[in-house]
Parts: structure tokens; C-alpha cells; sequence
């Protein structure tokens, strides 16, 4: 969890990684432990929990971000910002008590921008996978 917090700026409630699995020089697989109590099974589908698409989502994209964390050098003032979705499928419902594996990849670098894809899995099968961009942006303030 450390290498996560120092890596990016999520912070719980909205941080879906809890480890990192494996990691090279351009992929990073991760894993979240999705538990009965977390806030979002209480509202999305209340009778039958399921974990909002939109956030298995975001759980890929933050892998993506940790991965590109380690390309930016130490000390920059640039962080990994989502610029494109594109191809995102839902193949199967994520529900309390799975454990989330995520995988990403850079597929291709231009600059300061990078392709990537990625794709969550329960119980070793596809649950959505989806291509993505991100660049590095300044962070605001930063030099304030």
C-alpha cells in the first residue's frame, strides 16, 4: 500500500488498489479486496451489490497512473491525468467479496502522452477491459 500512496494522490474513499501484484517497464498488474462495507455496494444495486462499472474503471486507471508515476523523474511536479476512454466492455458483474485483479500496459508513447489498455478480472475472467490515454499535466499550483 505504501508504493501505491507515494505513487499517486488518490486517497481513500476513492482509492481501488490495495497492492501491487507485478510490475515492469511498461505493465503493472494490482489487486483490490472488494468487501461487503464498502460505501458504493450500499447504493449501487442495494439488493443485488455489483461495483459500479464506472469504478472498475477508475481502478484500471490508477494502475495506469502508478505505472506512469515511475516514468516521471523524482521530484517533477507532473502526474498522470486521464485524457481519452475508448473501447471500454463490460463483460461480467463484480460483486462483494471478489478480489479485483487489475492489469495495464503502455501500448505506445508519443511525448508526454501514452496509450494504454487495460483490462479487471475476478476469479481469472475478464470483467472489463478498455483502451485509455493519459498525458502528464502540471499539477496546479504546484509552483505557487
Amino acid at each position: 500500500m505504501e508504493d501505491i500512496l507515494r505513487a499517486i494522490p488518490h486517497r481513500p474513499p476513492f482509492l481501488f488498489l490495495d497492492r501491487i501484484t507485478e510490475s515492469g517497464s511498461n505493465f503493472l498488474k494490482a489487486e483490490k479486496e472488494l468487501k461487503p462495507e464498502l460505501d458504493f455496494f450500499k447504493g449501487h444495486y442495494p439488493s443485488f451489490p455489483i461495483m459500479p462499472g464506472v469504478l472498475i474503471c477508475e481502478a484500471i486507471f490508477q494502475a495506469g497512473a502508478i505505472l506512469l508515476s515511475k516514468l516521471v523523474e523524482a521530484g517533477s511536479d507532473k502526474v498522470p491525468v486521464l485524457t481519452r476512454i475508448k473501447n471500454a466492455r463490460f463483460k461480467r458483474m463484480v460483486r462483494p467479496g471478489d478480489i479485483l485483479n487489475v492489469h495495464t500496459e503502455i501500448i505506445e508513447k508519443l511525448g508526454e502522452v501514452f496509450f494504454m489498455r487495460g483490462k479487471a478480472l475476478v476469479g481469472g475472467k475478464t470483467a472489463v477491459d478498455v483502451e485509455y490515454a493519459c498525458t502528464l499535466a502540471m499539477m496546479e499550483g504546484a509552483n505557487e
